[in-house]
């Protein structure tokens, strides 16, 4: 990056996390009661929240994963940004106001309030740490992965930077601060992702390039590219290349020609390709521009339908299901309000997503060396420099820059939030020194494991998250809401099945087991891909379950249910006052 490029990265960095600890510290000094901590006292306006919400879904997968998975796999990716932004009308349509006039402070809080089960509500709070913990890892991950890249830093120092800030942030003032931070960062990346994306447009536009040119283009210029992990490689046609480095086991050092096929790359090799050269691309990811425009192909795996249709079902159901969600709809007013919210998150989240799927098709067309490495992720942050030259594709690079680490600061966040909130109320006494105390050590373990655990696609990362929520917390909201018949035991063995059938497909997929030599064709695409088999699993064992088991009383069903679902102006609600868990929210022992 010549000249004044890495300075401007570094300032753009730091005012993005200068304004994140400014708006925290502000935000803390607002913070007083346990309340304020957990739901902000449910002051939280729709605008406002729909604002937070949108700020703190829009993690790593979506600023950067989305557009590096269009580039790498074309059409079928664009079900990532239509099933993260779907979710939200499950949601408006089947969660948002019940579960609001429920008057819970956690999702655990809710599972006791509708099944009046105490160890219930400890499975649940068990599920929420499962699923926010999955989804942390990969925003430290990505944040090194960013730093790396931009600057050349080592990995940990991204991670622990955001880490250190999030953690802080949070501990310092809860709800209130994480609302005001993940308000100013939805509009912070909106703009970060939008510039770029409409000025890389109107480059495009000017090039008058036909439209139906190939993708991947040959490359313009010589091009080198430094493999930083072991890698596999797929060659349409015969391609001359000079290898420095591990090439199929071997060491190479010049001229070679790699034959159609798969080829291995090892880690440190530098691939030296000349102008005119047909790009290589990771295996399993489409090859020319006729496969990656054709819906169909998967995601590199043997059976790629049941690829498609279980990652729709994961992040369709998924977003009923994240714990860090459903808590900032306890900090609207009332149901009306928690509606209106999630009408308004569906508009936030449609505008926002039509940048990173354009930028993803520019990427494939302007830096495919990327798809070579594995790493584009990184396609949103190095597009501008790669296409615009001197100061504006700095600047541009810069603010993509900035964005993205909004990214990672604004999901933690809320992630963070949701594991220090169930920790603090279900585990500890539910003082607001408890609170603090949670949200250091639910910072402090994700952000060891992101150190040690293998890196995936960031949005491949997040749907394994989205598939343990959509098997878990999904089936007890959607049946604890709208069917009288659930019972705790019924509920207990859903979230039990579900949880340990997506739990661990979720594990094998980020220690590496999926790409073992003993995990090919379904067993390898139902562990990266394991909804379309948790969560009918989820459901039936929880309806099965409950139609064997005795429930509660039915007037007490009834009284739960016309509280669930009675207008607000009818007066049947009433907030669970935090008291009822034995700490006082306003006096000493909440304090």
């Amino acid at each position: 990056m010549p000249g004044t490029a890495p300075l401007l990265t570094v300032a753009a960095l730091l005012l993005a996390a200068l304004a994140t600890v400014a708006l925290g510290v502000y935000g803390g000094r607002l913070a007083r009661t346990t309340s304020d901590f957990l739901v902000a006292s449910r002051s939280v306006g729709p605008r406002w929240n729909a604002a937070a919400i949108s700020g703190e879904y829009l993690s790593a997968a979506s600023f950067l994963g989305v557009a590096g998975l269009i580039a790498k796999y074309g059409a079928d990716a664009l079900w990532y940004p239509v099933g993260f932004t779907a979710g939200y009308l499950g949601l408006l349509l089947f969660v948002a106001a019940p579960l609001r006039r429920s008057g819970a402070y956690t999702v655990p809080d809710f599972a006791e309030f509708r099944l009046g089960s105490a160890r219930l509500r400890r499975l649940a709070a068990v599920v929420v740490v499962l699923i926010c913990a999955v989804y942390l890892i990969p925003q430290f991950q990505g944040a090194g992965l960013t730093l790396r890249i931009l600057l050349g830093w080592p990995e940990w120092v991204g991670a622990v930077a955001v880490g250190v800030i999030v953690i802080g942030n949070v501990a310092g003032g809860g709800m209130r601060s994480a609302t005001l931070v993940q308000a100013f960062q939805y509009w912070l990346k909106l703009t970060a992702v939008a510039l770029p994306a409409l000025v890389l447009a109107g480059h495009f536009l000017a090039e008058e390039r036909p439209l139906g040119s190939p993708a991947p283009p040959v490359l313009a210029e010589r091009t080198t590219v430094d493999i930083s992990t072991d890698v596999v490689v797929q060659v349409a046609g015969p391609t001359a290349a000079t290898v420095r480095g591990t090439l199929d086991g071997a060491a190479v050092n010049g001229p070679v020609e790699l034959a159609p096929g798969d080829h291995e790359l090892g880690a440190g090799t530098d691939l030296v390709l000349e102008p005119g050269s047909a790009v290589p691309v990771v295996a399993g990811a489409p090859a020319d521009g006729a496969g990656w425009l054709r819906p169909g192909g998967g995601f590199g795996g043997t059976h790629p339908t049941y690829q498609v249709y279980s990652l729709i079902i994961a992040t369709f159901l998924g977003t009923m299901g994240l714990p860090h969600v459903l808590v900032r709809f306890y900090t609207n007013p009332d149901g009306r309000a928690a509606r209106t919210t999630a009408l308004a998150v569906i508009g936030l989240l449609g505008v926002f997503y039509l940048f990173p799927v354009l930028l993803g098709v520019f990427a494939r067309l302007y830096v495919p060396q990327l798809l070579i490495t594995g790493t584009s992720d990184a396609a949103v942050v190095l597009l501008p420099g790669a296409v615009l030259s001197g100061l504006p594709g700095q600047l541009l690079a810069a603010l993509a820059a900035a964005g993205a680490i909004a990214a990672f600061l604004s999901t933690s966040s809320g992630l963070l939030v949701g594991i220090a909130g169930v920790l603090g109320t279900d585990v500890l006494r539910g003082r607001v020194r408890d609170f603090r105390f949670a949200a250091v050590v639910a910072g402090v373990v994700p952000l060891l494991l992101s150190l040690t655990v293998v890196s995936l696609d960031l949005s491949r990362t997040v749907a394994l998250a989205f598939s343990v929520a959509a098997s878990t917390l999904c089936p007890l909201l959607v049946l604890g809401i709208w069917w009288r018949g659930l019972t705790a035991a019924g509920a207990a063995a859903g979230l039990s099945a579900g949880g340990l059938t997506a739990g661990a497909a979720t594990a094998v997929s980020v220690t590496g087991g999926v790409d073992a030599g003993w995990a090919g064709g379904w067993p390898a695409d139902i562990l990266g891909y394991p909804a379309a088999i948790s969560v009918p699993i989820a459901f039936a064992t929880m309806v099965l379950g409950s139609l064997a088991t005795r429930g509660q009383d039915p007037r007490t069903v009834g009284r739960i249910f016309v509280r669930m679902h009675a207008p607000e102006k009818l007066g049947m609600g009433a907030d669970r006052e935090h008291g009822v868990l034995g700490k006082e929210p306003g006096g000493p022992a909440g304090r």
